[in-house]
């Protein structure tokens, strides 16, 4: 055989083992990102990733732009491209009150001439930015913004960054032409996560995710675009040509999602308005557990003829509307700010608002983080801004309107002087924030100690909330957290509000804290930067109180995710003897733990739990403990992955998910059991 056909001969079967890898890779994204049900571990999609590369390194002929490591790589661009759509990208009407939707139903029933109920397909409306991707040939072509509807921007480099978007469809019943509409967002976790990374590198951070995704979809440079979490759900589909689709919008989606595209499983068919404002209702209830952040519904006539019937008015089709949820932003006035002490000393400024209705409640303080945050957003006293809620998030100023700022709007500056003990504020260089230099003889700090001892998360000392700590400390009856194992019942019943009854119930709460695990301690101390993650490393690493006392910095350091900084809080925390006395007063009062259990008896290692509902026989926290003990990992959504979904009373969504997944479900009786064969 001579040299070229030995060459011939490898680059053939390079091409074909490229074609193998490529078609395993896509297949492991598609069950990934869209049925969220994979086959493989991330070690082993890394070394199909890592083999294609190889190969194509080798073989850089064989390079095609459908290739899964073509998704980042292209020079940045000096500007975007125009596009123009085939078919319109429009907007939707809105809906704010339900009589909208009442309405809104019956001009279609008006439309069709019918009486009969009318079957819709309802959908979240994510808070992001509306794509268009244009497929050729099974092959992606083509991506672009929604503009002004009729006109975007090219952006095809920068969402071949998002590993869920499918370079090439697929499936036997490709079109010819395919362009499909979805909206790409920003999960809330990755936005937060965005978010402490810029403020760690002492960047701009982001108002919210919406703006977070276009601001990352519309980078000239595609690697950052990568760089940022993005995901998407598509919706519908524009032009097609050389495929006829199904007759209803559902089973589009249904078809989209077999095409390689991810639809949002909170997609449901409901008849009639009432059916949409059942849903709408639901979506309302779910809005703060969901992963992502929806501004309302949409509700879309199902049957793509009757749409075709009713047709569209200006820029909005007839047969849809958005249901928008109440606001979550708003605009009010600065109109003072105020420095709170937290339990390590931290000062942070709280602004006092003009009084604003914001996601169903009055918000009159806004958290200002730090004063790097004021600078970086130059808020002044006075200053009319823009105010977001999110949950039970403390709700923050997300910016300043400056062409409303007053003449004598005033600026923002850091006090001298703790605003509670009046001890010196310390700031040192380089960090974001200031504190108190009174410690422990700083009532408040003392009293914020004291708060999170008795947490739900910490001692869990139920009936010892925020006012009765205060109160406890304003009369001199505890200073420390040790004290509260020294309150008697005629204290107790001495004080504002309290009497006989509730008095024994907190007494007995107390006694029955003393029973905790040696993690839940260590956090309970509030040790500055332990937090519940770092308090179970140190727990499953020392195993005693002792020979965590007893440990140097370079110990510390040798645990995974502590790192210097956090070592030093740990060993210094253990070597005041302030704290070593409140810690001895504090076992002598009987608080005991079990002994951590060794690190190699984890019988649940590489099991994922869900907990839902009210369990019976212990708490939701005790229970995790349990798992986590054991092993065992405790998430809070269900997906295939989840090995385990312990189900209490009244359980969630959660056990209709597990259900629908054919995940193992444990009833209160049968949890029990199954710790106790471990």
């Amino acid at each position: 055989m001579n040299k070229h056909s030995a060459l011939t001969r490898n680059r053939s079967a390079a091409e074909e083992q490229i074609k193998k890898l490529r078609e395993q890779i896509n297949e492991h994204n598609y069950r990934y990102y869209v049925l969220d049900d994979p086959l493989v571990s991330d070690a082993e999609y890394d070394n199909l990733f890592q083999k294609l590369k190889s190969l194509e390194s080798e073989f850089p002929n064989l390079v095609t732009p459908d290739s899964p490591t073509q998704r980042v790589g292209a020079a940045p661009l000096k500007t975007f491209a125009e596009v123009k759509h085939a078919i319109p990208m429009l907007s939707l009407d809105n809906a704010f009150a339900d009589q909208d939707i009442l309405d809104f139903n019956k001009r279609i029933q008006d439309k069709l001439g019918t009486d009969k109920p009318i079957e819709f397909c309802c959908e979240p409306k994510l808070d992001g930015l509306a794509i268009s991707l244009r497929y050729e040939h099974g092959l992606l072509a083509q991506a672009s913004t929604r503009g002004d509807g009729t006109t975007g921007e090219d952006v095809t480099a920068n969402i071949k960054t998002i590993p869920m978007i499918p370079l090439r469809l697929r499936g036997q019943k490709i079109p010819r032409i395919i362009e499909v509409r979805g909206e790409v967002f920003m999960s809330k976790k990755g936005f937060a996560r965005l978010n402490e990374q810029a403020l760690a590198a002492g960047e701009k951070t982001f108002a919210n995710p919406r703006n977070a995704a276009a601001g990352s979809v519309r980078q000239l440079d595609s690697q950052i675009t990568a760089s940022r979490p993005l995901e998407i759900y598509v919706y519908g589909v524009g032009l097609v040509e050389g495929c006829r689709l199904p007759d209803s919008h559902s089973e589009i989606l249904d078809y989209l999602t077999g095409l390689g595209f991810r639809v949002s499983s909170l997609v449901k068919v409901v008849s009639g308005a009432e059916g949409c404002l059942a849903y709408y209702k639901k979506m309302l209830q779910k809005r703060e557990e969901l992963l992502f952040e929806i501004d309302g519904v949409v509700y879309k006539v199902n049957s793509t003829r009757e749409q075709e019937k009713l047709g569209f008015v200006s820029r909005a089709p007839r047969w849809a509307i958005a249901h928008k949820f109440p606001a979550e932003e708003v605009n009010t006035i600065i109109e003072a700010v105020e420095f709170q002490v937290g339990r390590t000393g931290a000062l942070t400024p709280v602004a006092r608002l003009k009084p604003v209705h914001v996601h169903g409640v009055t918000v009159s303080n806004a958290t200002l983080h730090n004063m790097d945050e004021i600078r970086r957003k130059d808020i002044h006293i006075g200053d009319t801004v823009i105010v977001r809620r999110a949950g039970d998030v403390i709700p923050e100023v997300v910016g300043v309107i400056k062409q409303r700022r007053p003449r004598d709007a005033k600026p923002i500056s850091l006090p001298r002087h703790c605003p509670v003990c009046h001890s010196s504020i310390e700031h040192i260089e380089g960090e974001a924030v200031a504190r108190c230099t009174g410690g422990l003889f700083c009532s408040a700090q003392r009293k914020e100690t004291i708060k999170h001892f008795a947490s739900r998360r910490a001692m869990d000392i139920e009936g010892l909330g925020d006012k009765l700590v205060e109160q406890l400390v304003d009369t001199g009856l505890i200073a420390s957290a040790a004290d509260v194992y020294d309150l008697t019942q005629a204290q107790l019943e001495g004080l504002e509000r309290m009497g006989k009854k509730s008095a024994q119930n907190l007494l007995e709460q107390v006694e029955k804290s003393k029973s905790v695990t040696f993690a839940r301690f260590l956090y309970a101390l509030g040790i500055r930067e332990v937090g519940e993650a770092t308090a179970k490393s140190l727990a499953m690493h020392f195993k005693s109180l002792q020979a965590l006392k007893a440990a140097g910095e370079e110990e510390l350091q040798a645990i995974p995710d502590i790192g210097p900084v956090v070592a030093a809080h740990i060993a210094h925390f253990f070597h005041e003897p302030h704290n070593r006395d409140i810690i001895s007063k504090l076992i002598k009062a009987g608080i005991h733990w079990e002994e951590t259990r060794e690190s190699r008896h984890q019988p649940l290692a590489g099991k994922t739990f869900v907990i839902t509902g009210t369990l019976s026989t212990m708490t939701r926290d005790e229970a995790k403990d349990a798992l986590e003990q054991r092993g065992a990992r405790v998430s809070s959504s269900v997906s295939a992955k989840t090995s385990y979904v312990v189900v209490g009373a009244d359980p969630g969504s959660k056990y209709d998910k597990a259900k629908e997944l054919g995940v193992t479900i444990l009833d209160d009786e049968a949890f029990r059991k199954f710790l106790q064969k471990l």
